[in-house]
């Protein structure tokens, strides 16, 4: 049955290799804003993560995902640093980011060390934006950190990731499919392992070149790291934790009538998934994948702005 469900849902599917990825826009962006200002490195040492910090205000924490680099927050923290303080995380293991973990836990020593930063750092309740794993690890924080956290803005990223095989899906039946998925990244060889990001990339984004930047990100992460991490993304469910969180959230999901996941499916999906959260503001955009702050760059802008202004 879950084999059968993925097959059938290819572009759900394809959340499973939640990796940041830039559109043409995003990769010239990146580029001018590099060649104007360098970002500063914090000084605070880490083996799961570093953070670079761009502008000043109100802090806002950008998270990516799976095997991404930080460079796919870049052109919304240039945007969004005349205003806000924006601390950008890269993970380890991920995008060239080294990793020293052998094949040791991911997730929760990945989010402590977020929440180390944000005591040491001295932020006041900061704003959290993660995508995909990113947007799970915001979820996990603000219930285990209530007092660190201001609001969360969770952007494609379910509570439980597993719930893409169905309803009935729980920690214990994805288990298998978790093994496997790990497995697998560890066996590919170079080549092969290329091909299925690229296979895998088409589902994640409409265009060609931001497909292209998703596999080359890949590429360069650490497969012991991803496999880690894929393995408790897969088998990590925080919706009984839902009930009792107080954080503001913001669960923004996507929806293309054209090669992605139907309206419908993505309403009931969300809706379903994030029932048990009072007060979540679900807002689905159209006409993207995954990848939303790439395939529709402005109208995720605007999202970000009122989710920041405090507009529940």
């Amino acid at each position: 049955m879950f084999k059968a469900f993925f097959k059938a849902r290819p572009r759900l599917r394809a959340a499973l290799f939640g990796l940041a990825v830039c559109s043409p826009a995003f990769v010239v962006g990146i580029g001018q804003a590099l060649a104007q200002e360098a970002p500063a490195r914090v000084a605070f040492t880490s083996d799961r993560l570093s953070v670079e910090v761009v502008g000043a205000g109100p802090d806002v924490i950008l998270i990516p995902g799976f095997a991404s680099s930080r460079e796919v927050w870049r052109v919304e923290a240039e945007r969004l640093k005349a205003t806000h303080r924006v601390h950008l995380v890269q993970l380890a293991g991920f995008a060239g980011e080294p990793w020293v973990h052998g094949d040791g836990p991911f997730v929760q020593p990945m989010a402590e060390e977020l929440a180390r930063y944000v005591r040491e750092a001295g932020l006041e309740r900061p704003a959290v934006i993660g995508h995909s794993m990113g947007g799970m690890t915001g979820v996990l924080l603000a219930q285990q950190h209530p007092d660190l956290i201001g609001r969360v803005m969770s952007v494609d990223s379910l509570p439980f990731f597993s719930a893409l095989y169905g309803p009935q899906a729980t920690v214990e039946s994805a288990r298998p499919f978790a093994a496997q998925a790990a497995a697998g990244m560890l066996a590919a060889d170079e080549a092969g392992f290329r091909a299925g990001q690229a296979q895998g990339a088409i589902g994640l984004a409409r265009d060609p070149a931001t497909r292209s930047a998703m596999v080359e990100w890949s590429m360069a992460s650490d497969r012991r790291a991803l496999a880690a991490a894929i393995g408790e993304v897969m088998t990590t469910d925080l919706r009984p934790g839902l009930a009792a969180m107080t954080t503001p959230v913001w669960a923004v999901y996507a929806s293309d009538a054209d090669g992605g996941a139907p309206a419908a499916m993505a309403d009931a999906l969300w809706g379903r998934e994030y029932a048990a959260l009072r007060g979540v503001r679900l807002v689905r955009v159209d006409g993207s994948r995954h990848f939303i702050m790439a395939d529709q760059p402005a109208r995720f802008a605007g999202l970000v702005d009122q989710f920041l202004a405090g507009s529940d």
